[in-house]
């Protein structure tokens, strides 16, 4: 897939280059224990790289990896995904984090999510776009809002965690619905 313009982000490939970015957060537990069950285990600077070469080196129509990148300087604040793309029934799976340090609260997850959601609508001819959030995640429901998802329904007490079970909150947008604005 080609680099994706937002405003004042950039939705492009992956760089061993990045590696550093990634390890600033994907150990950190304020990040990663937002996140699903992929991130219980630290990561390794080894393992890091491995998954990135991999990202690189992958060429799937089901899915695709985006960093989440300052338009101007190229740097890495986060990464976005389809995780599925079903082409059949024109939909995918999007999961997001803004891991950069610093670059988390300021609109970077909206404006990405809205750029992916409209390249898929408009580019990819994709009629649903869904993600999955925890319910507890109170700050990403509200940027999924913003960005025209709407709450669908819950896995009950799908994703134990500190102790006890929490719903993981399905929500998606539909091509016809706004979620550029």
């Amino acid at each position: 897939m080609p680099r994706i313009i937002g405003q004042r982000i950039m939705l492009r490939e992956f760089r061993l280059s990045d590696k550093d970015s990634l390890m600033e957060w994907v150990n950190d537990p304020d990040v990663v224990g937002t996140l699903s069950d992929n991130f219980l285990l630290p990561r390794s600077d080894s393992a890091i790289e491995s998954w990135i070469k991999g990202n690189m080196e992958r060429e799937s129509d089901k899915e695709a990896h985006f960093v989440v990148a300052d338009r101007e300087t190229e740097r890495y604040i986060g990464q976005i995904d389809f995780h599925v793309i079903d082409w059949k029934n024109r939909s995918a799976r999007i999961g997001l984090v803004i891991g950069a340090p610093g670059a988390r609260g300021k609109g970077y997850g909206s404006e990405a999510l809205r750029t992916l959601s409209d390249y898929a609508f408009r580019f990819m001819n994709l009629h649903r776009v869904d993600l999955l959030v925890r319910e507890d995640n109170l700050s990403a429901i509200k940027c999924y809002e913003r960005c025209g998802f709407v709450e669908e329904g819950r896995m009950r007490q799908a994703i134990y965690r500190d102790g006890r079970y929490l719903d993981m909150i399905v929500m998606s947008v539909l091509s016809g619905e706004t979620a550029t604005g």
